[in-house]
């Protein structure tokens, strides 16, 4: 398959290598081949995986299907386009999103954050607010079912209501996302929001399936409830794909589309990685490159601390996103670090000083889009001048973010904080596609050279075991 040529991200660690903490170019260059064997591990899994090879004790469980998926999406899509799994995300977002004009989301963790990551990044910032015609006629989004919030369900519920209606601008539909449908939160949820739904239909039970979408496995409780409803649009759960690297699923595309993002450019931007990850040395490499001078400042530097210092406001989805992530892949066995992310400049005011004079525990990265989606916005001229800013008259609030981004790297520098860049050209589906891929990789080649699985969450399975228990105690 050939994959369309993107613009690069662009991964920069220079202010990483601290003077004087032994952190320098000479020893990421020294880790150079253990990066490259945990990179033909991470593919080896996914050979042995994709195969059906016997799965080794201390590899279980094994869910690398993520890594392969993009290009797997795409080949199907170009060879058999009618009956491509590919074809079945956009058909189904265009018969939905003809139907309803909002859409609720239900999933926890993995299963909701890349789609909300995928609406705060390349929708519009106030999306809801604006007229269907001006949504180009995309449906309003809203998230639940990663909460057990009273008031924040009922808030919801209130807002998309139980009147019966032919109007295609006041109905709504559910699009919800458990490959097991044991998730206690979304399953809740789901059925609440089910019951105001049939209420909203008048029992119409053609009419509630036409509008209700599941993306399950293809057994469990929510597909059981999917046929039992007689939904006829029910998507798969890519196999060997556990939530949290599920984005180029149809957890991911099937929300994305119903965005209006060109969810075929975000699978090609995240094939394009593929290639660069498996071909480029590791000098080269963004993916080994990134996971290296993580390792290395979590096991030699003692920074447990990982801040995604990320440069706007539309970041913030991505940033949670990649929280969980490298949370439950990396923290087991005692190990692995505590992600954070930031939005700046507003986290400058609130924890820019400890990032800077506090404890040496972390590493910043930041997240860099070069060029703005909308023309640039300048400060401007007043006859008003009380606040002293005609001075700054013709510098756009890019300038301002610039100056802001070098003023921070000077501040950390200045303290010998460790920073590291990572810019993406825009942000837009192709960018994403390469920096969600990315961080996937990076994720489990990360785990690797920690000697951890980076698939399975056992912790996070106790929890569920135990709440599930107190709930039906007697």
């Amino acid at each position: 398959m050939t994959i369309t040529a993107v613009t690069p991200l662009a991964y920069d660690p220079t202010g990483a290598f601290v003077e004087g903490a032994g952190m320098g170019p000479k020893r990421l260059a020294a880790l150079a081949p253990r990066l490259e064997q945990s990179r033909a591990d991470v593919l080896a899994d996914f050979e042995l995986w994709r195969t059906g090879g016997q799965v080794p004790a201390d590899r279980q469980p094994l869910e690398p299907g993520f890594v392969g998926l993009p290009e797997q999406m795409l080949e199907e899509y170009r060879q058999s386009r009618a009956t491509s799994q590919l074809n079945q995300i956009l058909s189904t977002a265009r018969k939905l999103g003809s139907l309803v004009d909002r859409v609720v989301v239900l999933g926890s963790g993995g299963s909701y954050m890349a789609a909300r990551a995928l609406f705060e990044s390349c929708c519009h910032p106030h999306h809801n607010e604006l007229s269907r015609a001006e949504r180009g006629g995309r449906p309003r989004m809203y998230f639940a079912g990663n909460n057990v919030d009273n008031d924040a369900t009922q808030g919801l519920l209130d807002l998309l209501g139980d009147r019966p209606t032919r109007d295609v601008e006041e109905r709504w539909g559910i699009v919800v996302i458990s490959k097991s449908g044991e998730t206690l939160e979304t399953a809740v949820a789901f059925r609440q929001f089910l019951s105001v739904l049939r209420r909203a239909c008048v029992d119409d039970m053609e009419l509630v399936a036409d509008l209700v979408v599941p993306i399950t496995g293809a057994s469990g409780r929510l597909f059981e409830m999917a046929r039992a409803l007689g939904c006829e649009e029910l998507l798969p759960v890519a196999d060997g794909v556990s939530a949290r690297f599920a984005v180029m699923s149809a957890a991911g595309l099937l929300p994305g589309s119903l965005m209006g993002i060109d969810i075929v450019k975000l699978l090609e931007g995240a094939a394009a990685m593929n290639v660069h990850f498996r071909e480029m040395p590791a000098g080269e490499n963004v993916v080994l490159k990134y996971a290296g001078v993580c390792h290395l400042w979590d096991a030699v530097g003692n920074a447990n601390v990982r801040v995604h210092s990320l440069w706007g406001n539309a970041l913030s989805g991505v940033g949670y996103w990649y929280d969980q992530l490298v949370a439950e892949s990396l923290g087991k066995q005692e190990q692995g670090v505590t992600p954070l992310s930031v939005i700046n400049t507003r986290d400058l005011h609130s924890r820019g000083q400890q990032h800077q004079q506090g404890r040496r525990d972390k590493l910043i990265t930041n997240v860099i889009v070069d060029a703005p989606r909308r023309d640039k916005l300048p400060v401007g001229s007043s006859d008003m001048d009380e606040d002293q800013l005609n001075s700054l008259a013709d510098r756009s609030l890019g300038d301002l973010m610039n100056a802001a981004i070098a003023g921070m790297k000077q501040a950390y520098a200045d303290e010998r904080r460790p920073t590291a860049d990572l810019h993406l050209p825009k942000l837009n589906e192709v960018s994403l596609g390469q920096f969600f891929q990315m961080m996937m990789l990076a994720t489990v080649v990360e785990a690797r050279l920690l000697g951890v699985n980076p698939y399975g969450q056992p912790g996070v399975e106790t929890y569920k075991k135990h709440m599930n228990e107190l709930l039906r105690e007697s």
